[in-house]
């Protein structure tokens, strides 16, 4: 089943028929909103607001762990994300898709990163972190639509919740970054320890703050007056997705725990197992 996990501007999407709205019980206290699992045709998905409902939570507020565990114990096994990003790279212009297939954590909060832990040892490979067949099948489709999408890129992950300053921004190029947000750090990890395969769609909204021209300098205004056209192309986008058969989950992406986890199955303690049962599945 697929899931999507909305960002900013993307809380609820019309023409999705909600079947129902469920809270999950979670190890870690509740995900950012009830998930709700909807229809659109015969296709039968997941869909969870990042930031709650009304945007109420700011990316370091985000209880990252609980919303992939919630989605992966309703079923999930392939994930579809929506980010605003600010453009490190003046080829990606406000208002074009990017998909990164490569993430530069540059969080320095305290965010929890990772499932295992307290009796769970595990070390995940992230070394090509997004799934390359979702990636695909939502390039396909854009391209179908004639809408610019950017692909291959590196996403840098900063704490937020305040906009970056000028010597960030050239920092972050300077390091091969081309994109720039809050929240797909440390979501794409932890899809990744939970075996689900998993892509973004960047909604570039701003060329952060590296340009010289101090009106290119991103504002939430200006981010929030320019930013309906693109959500109504990425809407959609998605719905032209849901018409069409998901990718077929790749096989490494879905098996990663089986060269991950170091404690033998007869180690994991019993108020673990539950858990286990989860990301394993």
């Amino acid at each position: 089943m697929l899931a999507i996990i909305g960002g900013t501007g993307l809380y609820q999407i019309e023409g999705l028929k909600v079947k129902e709205e469920l809270t999950v019980s979670t190890p870690f206290g509740p995900a950012s909103a009830p998930v709700m699992k909807a229809e659109y045709g015969d296709r039968e998905v997941l869909f969870l607001p990042r930031h709650g409902r009304t945007h109420e939570l700011l990316p370091h507020e985000v209880n990252y762990r609980a919303n992939i565990f919630a989605l992966k114990k309703l079923g999930a096994r392939q994930v579809l994300g929506f980010s605003a990003v600010g453009s490190l790279r003046e080829e990606i212009r406000p208002g074009e898709f990017a998909i990164p297939s490569q993430y530069f954590d540059f969080v320095k909060g305290n965010r929890e990163r990772t499932f295992f832990g307290e009796g769970v040892a595990a070390h995940v490979s992230t070394a090509e972190p997004v799934c390359p067949n979702l990636t695909a099948w939502v390039a396909g489709k854009a391209k179908q639509m004639n809408l610019p999408l950017h692909l291959d890129k590196t996403y840098a992950g900063v704490d937020g919740p305040r906009l970056g300053t000028k010597a960030e921004s050239h920092f972050l190029r300077g390091a091969g970054c081309d994109l720039v947000g809050m929240t797909n750090v440390p979501e794409v990890f932890l899809a990744r320890e939970a075996q689900l395969c998993y892509a973004t769609i960047g909604i570039a909204t701003d060329y952060d703050c590296w340009m010289d021209d101090p009106s290119q300098h991103v504002s939430v205004a200006d981010v929030i007056s320019r930013f309906g056209d693109s959500l109504a192309q990425a809407k959609d986008l998605l719905l032209s997705l849901l018409e069409t058969p998901l990718p077929e989950a790749q096989a490494s992406y879905r098996e990663t725990l089986a060269t991950a986890l170091l404690t033998p199955p007869e180690g994991i303690p019993d108020e673990k197992r539950a858990l286990m049962e989860v990301l394993c599945a």
